[in-house]
Formats: structure tokens, sequence, C-alpha cells
């Protein structure tokens, strides 16, 4: 077995529960069993590594490295920064007009001496690894790339689990119980909670069960008006469950005269096709982005 002698971290895309852990983990095991190994840290993902800008994993650190379990973020940065996007790198200076990307990368790690690359993040981090991965492999470059897949999304295919997915619904589910106590604020409350999945109702989905548990939990005073009844979830919407617009608004508007308000826990890509349908039904033109 060959011997592992220089480790690289690197953290990319943005920011999810769990990065900092995931550091700490890696420090941790490497100096379990590999010490002699050196590790660095390439500072802002994929943009540190093609300026070679990166820290040295020193004893101290080393040795403290569950310190990091306290924190969120990310101790060595990230940005989004994807290889093969190379107008994007020029405009940004990363790399000179005509170069190739993939090449500035390889060629930076062989000059670093890293046997080991490990990206930490989400679908652009690691496809831009495999395709870094790739071209180390088609130009016989004998380095190793490992992929972390770190998304609150929950949507890594095949994984079950992703790094950050349930921190970010405990956390999403905190968030709702401080807001949802706006609910009374005034006699005929909507309150949305819009939960980041474009085309994943994942977290949304996890997030409402976290907040609906929370309030199964709870004791309530409904003759003084501290009612489960309000405070509790009356709908969520995820982008892979068809959405009738005129039903839901009948069932929500029968909840507001009853209960005095609604909270709907909304994935951000849910209803997409619908409303986009009945918009373009009356007319509209509805513009579109690469996603």
């Amino acid at each position: 077995m060959t011997k592992v002698k220089k480790v690289a971290l690197l953290t990319a895309g943005g920011f999810a529960p769990c990065l900092s852990t995931a550091i700490a983990g890696l420090i941790e095991e490497y100096t379990q069993v590999a010490p002699e190994a050196e590790i660095i840290a390439y500072r802002h993902g994929y943009e540190g590594l093609l300026k070679g800008d990166y820290l040295t994993i020193t004893e101290e650190v080393r040795r403290n490295a569950d310190i990091l379990t306290r924190f969120g973020g990310s101790p060595i940065g990230s940005s989004r920064v994807k290889l093969t996007n190379t107008a994007d790198l020029v405009n940004r200076g990363l790399v000179d007009e005509g170069d190739d990307p993939l090449k500035v990368a390889s060629e930076r790690l062989i000059a670093d001496g890293v046997d080991v690359l490990h990206t930490i993040g989400g679908d652009d981090t690691n496809t831009t690894a495999a395709d870094l991965a790739a071209y180390l492999a088609d130009n016989d470059h004998g380095l190793t790339v490992v992929g972390l897949p770190k998304t609150i999304d929950n949507d890594v295919v095949p994984i079950k689990q992703s790094l950050g997915a349930w921190t970010a619904a405990e956390q999403g589910s905190r968030f709702a119980q401080n807001i949802v106590g706006e609910h009374n604020s005034g006699s005929r409350m909507l309150i949305i909670h819009e939960i980041m999945g474009r085309n994943c109702g994942w977290l949304a989905a996890a997030t409402a069960a976290e907040y609906h548990a929370w309030v199964g939990e709870q004791q309530w005073l409904p003759e003084i008006g501290l009612s489960k009844e309000a405070w509790d979830v009356h709908a969520v919407y995820v982008p892979e469950s068809p959405l009738d617009l005129d039903a839901e608004a009948e069932r929500l508007g029968t909840i507001m005269d009853e209960v005095g308000n609604v909270t709907i826990f909304l994935s951000e890509g849910a209803g997409l096709e619908a409303v986009v349908g009945e918009m373009e039904r009356h007319g509209e033109e509805v513009p579109r982005d690469p996603f």
C-alpha cells in the first residue's frame, strides 16, 4: 500500500452545518492512522487551490481539532468556484486567458506534493472533484480525490443522509418556534416559512416534522388563547407533490376562519409548475434562468 505523505482539504460552495466538524474529523483520523502525513487546507475552496493559498495544519491544531466541532461555518473558508467554468475563472483573475483550469489545478496539487485531496461540498463541488480526478487519471498523475457530500437538501443519491441535513432541519424548527409566536400579533395572520429546496423538498418536510414534533411535546392553555391548533403546521408544500392552488386556498381559508391564522412550510421550488402554468395560460411570458 502506497504511503500517504501529504493530504489536502478544501470546503467549497454554500455553507452547511458540519463543515467545521468534518474538517476536525479528517484531521483527527489522519493524525491517528497516518501521523507522519502532512496536512494542508486550501483556503476558500477551489479558489485557494488555483492560487496555491493554503494553511498548514500544525501540531497545535492536530491536538485541539475537537475545538472545530463547537463552531459552524468553515474555518478554512469557501467560494463558489467551478474549475469547468473557464470564463468565470478568467473574470475572477484566477487563471489566465487560454489556460485550462483543470490543468492549472492539477499542476498546483503536484507542485504542492499532495497525495490525497478531500473536497467537502455539494453538487458543484463534487462534480468538479470528479472532473479533476478524471483529468489527473487521464494524465497519469497518481493522486486520489475523495469527495465528501454536504447539502442541507439531502438529495445526494444514493447517500441517504448528507452532512448538515439533520442539523439544518433542527435549526429551522427552532427558528420556526420563535417566528410562529407572531401568529396572534394580528387577527388574521399568514406565516410562510420558505425553506431551501429547488428540486427537493426533504428539508422543508424534515423541518416541518421537527417543528410538529415540538408542538406535540408542549402544554397548552386554549382557555387563554394558547392553542395547539394555532401553533401547529397547516400546510407543507414540496416540489415532488402537485399543488392544487384553488383547493388549497379554500382549505386554508377555512382554517384561517376557524383558528385565526395559517402557518405554511414551503420548499422554494414547490408549486413552480402550477404557478408558471397559470401565468402562461394568462398570456404572460415567464423568463427562465439556467436552473
